[in-house]
């Protein structure tokens, strides 16, 4: 069922609300490009601050740790977040966390061992965590016409696969810049040259925060002292019970399979990378970091284009379960088919299977954001919005990530990237298939955002 959610014309953006848009689609943007660091610098990251080998138990637990850890942290602070969100406003908290996670990424670039790694990386999730949720309810309240709030949420979310296209870039650049960069504790190493990148998203905050207003919304509730004290336990009122469970369900749904296969594919492409034995090692090693940021950036091409078509079907789709279940099920069949053939035998194959597996996957992450403000009133969003993204989504959702590990004993014998890749295809298909299950029992929300 289609229908443009109003049909009136809107009126240009003023110079502030395009302000307020930069603002957030930089930091959505460097949301992904943060997150997806990890997956490009795990492997050479354990291998020389740890001296671990790809494929032994002690490597096995660092990487699950340094998935896991930062995200269970995430989830809780990041719940904290959203409940700050609601109560000290949204501009503020947006600011902070952004501030953040960006100086965390920044520091781990000189880290001197794996618990400092793992620490800072954490702090980084949690800055993540929080700007996610600060940012969709600072947008959906400043924007308070039905088509003109879609929109601007769904088109400033379709940055967040650009981050995941420029750490990809980035990655790529280092690659073959390193060389010529400033020496980190005696070494050229691409790993951490990739995380002090993450800085790049506070310079232009220092600069434009001045100039960004609060949520109206919030602040006149604030200052007519009618702004009620958020609570964690009225999320499971009878008002909100199915709301709160069910959009968590299937967030953790969503972002399982991304971390618990689409973020596997940079372990797993390696093996898939045919070099002449006689290229001396320095060289053959860049050729495969090379080879894993391309792939990586063809899949982030794919879930740009996914976020895009997810804001171009959210003014024009009634039905919020029907606007999911245009992802989830043609991803259903996709992803789980593309690490149970391509991601073992056909590198060129897989570049062409991930693209449309990033498509379905990554446009979900889109959809939360603007479907979560419509359900929760001003006083409550921050913290209901929270719960799904950082609860649901960040800590149960990335645990999939652990579970995909975890499952390759089960796989048939071969080498540990086939197996990897064939417990990714199954973890993927576990997922997708409680996700479109769940839907079924999704609330559709109002129009109008609840006050």
């Amino acid at each position: 069922m289609t229908n443009p959610i109003s049909t009136k014309a809107l009126p240009r953006l003023t110079q502030v609300q395009w302000l307020i848009c930069v603002i957030a689609a930089i930091g959505f943007a460097f949301d992904t490009y943060e997150l997806l660091m990890l997956p490009l610098i795990v492997r050479p990251a354990l291998e020389q601050l740890g001296g671990l080998q790809f494929g032994n138990p002690e490597y096995a637990r660092w990487r699950d740790l340094m998935f896991y850890v930062p995200a269970v942290c995430g989830g809780v602070f990041g719940l904290l977040g959203g409940y700050l969100t609601d109560l000290l406003g949204r501009r503020r908290i947006l600011t902070w966390s952004i501030l953040l996670y960006a100086g965390s990424a920044f520091m781990a670039g000189f880290s001197t061992s794996l618990p400092m790694l793992l620490v800072l990386r954490t702090t980084t999730f949690i800055g993540v965590c929080v700007e996610f949720v600060a940012a969709t309810a600072w947008l959906a309240e400043l924007f308070t016409e039905p088509k003109r709030r879609e929109s601007v949420i769904g088109w400033t979310q379709a940055f967040s696969s650009l981050g995941g296209f420029m750490v990809s870039l980035m990655a790529l650049i280092i690659a073959n810049t390193s060389a010529a960069l400033p020496a980190i504790h005696g070494r050229h190493d691409n790993w951490r040259y990739l995380l002090i990148s993450g800085l790049i998203p506070a310079i232009p905050l220092i600069v434009i925060r001045p100039f960004l207003p609060e949520s109206p919304a919030w602040k006149q509730k604030k200052a007519a002292g009618t702004l009620k004290r958020p609570g964690l336990g009225e999320l499971f009122q009878p008002r909100f019970f199915r709301t709160t469970v069910v959009s968590a369900l299937i967030f953790a749904c969503s972002l399982g399979a991304a971390f618990g296969a689409i973020q596997q594919l940079p372990q797993i492409v390696p093996a898939l990378v045919r070099v002449d034995p006689s290229v001396p090692p320095p060289q053959r090693q860049q050729i495969v970091q090379s080879t894993v940021a391309g792939v990586q950036t063809i899949q982030e091409m794919g879930g740009l284009a996914g976020r895009m078509l997810l804001a171009f079907l959210a003014v024009r789709i009634v039905s919020r379960r029907s606007l999911l279940r245009v992802f989830q099920i043609p991803g259903l069949i996709i992803l789980p088919l593309v690490f149970l053939y391509p991601a073992v035998h056909d590198l060129t194959l897989l570049k062409w299977g991930i693209f449309f597996g990033g498509l379905f996957t990554v446009a979900q992450l889109s959809f939360w954001g603007n479907y979560l403000p419509r359900v929760y009133p001003t006083y409550l969003r921050g913290t209901g919005e929270s719960f799904a993204a950082n609860i649901g989504g960040r800590m149960i959702g990335t645990s999939a990530a652990v579970l995909t590990t975890q499952m390759t004993v089960w796989m048939p014998a071969g080498p540990p990237a086939t197996k990897l890749a064939y417990a990714a295809a199954a973890v993927a298909a576990l997922v997708y298939s409680v996700g479109l299950i769940a839907s079924f029992w999704l609330p559709e929300p109002e129009e109008e955002l609840p006050e």
